[in-house]
């Protein structure tokens, strides 16, 4: 379907433009927005028409966009979530969370302007874009952690999640370390003193028990 646009989309154009999109696309989102006009004879007409008046609208709105987002730009929501010992969340941050967040800061955000792909599942520092404008998005932090003090931490610039990986590791490589039994010095084929000892311990019990079948015959 071929259509005017009324507004900046992105990967499609700005105001003005005549493109085409697909059928679904333009009734079930662009025009029921309000975002663009059938491209036949008569809009074009109308359009041409209030073009100056749509262009100077759509400045205003930029301008207003444009000084809300010098305001919250980088700005940082902390969401404490319970999570494992890997960092993944028990549950997931979605965009009313940032929205609340936000909305708690002074900041007046719609949640059709976050822009998140998809919901935060993991601890961490995350980037969140909010759209407060066709034409002027802004970036916001999502500082998701366990504990206010692991969110002071992910702040301050440091990868909690990296920690965490290391000290898995560490653990792992530990106990890999106590239970390794050391068989410097061995002769090939030769069994080691640990499993010789605990194998004559094993056999003692067999032993009194053979002795005491020949007491009673």
């Amino acid at each position: 379907m071929d259509i005017i646009l009324l507004e900046r989309i992105e990967k499609l154009g700005t105001i003005g433009d005549v493109v085409t999109v697909k059928d679904g696309y333009a009734r079930n989102f662009l025009l029921p927005q309000k975002k663009a006009l059938r491209a036949n004879n008569a809009n074009k007409a109308v359009f041409e028409a209030n073009r100056e008046r749509l262009e100077k609208e759509n400045a205003e709105r930029r301008t207003v966009a444009e000084a809300a987002g010098e305001k919250v730009a980088g700005a940082e929501v902390i969401l404490i979530r319970a999570a494992s010992n890997a960092g993944q969340l028990y549950g997931s941050v979605n965009v009313r969370d940032m929205v609340a967040g936000l909305t708690e800061q002074g900041h007046e955000i719609d949640k059709k302007q976050v822009i998140m792909g998809a919901p935060i599942k993991v601890i961490g520092m995350h980037d969140v874009t909010v759209a407060l404008h066709p034409e002027v998005h802004v970036t916001v932090k999502a500082n998701v952690a366990r504990s206010d003090d692991e969110a002071e931490l992910q702040s301050q610039g440091v990868d909690v999640l990296a920690q965490l990986f290391e000290e898995e590791q560490k653990e792992i490589e530990e106990a890999a370390a106590d239970t390794r039994i050391d068989n410097d010095g061995l002769e090939p084929g030769e069994i080691p003193a640990e499993l010789l000892d605990e194998g004559a311990e094993a056999e003692a019990p067999a032993e009194d028990a053979a002795g005491e079948e020949e007491a009673e015959g």
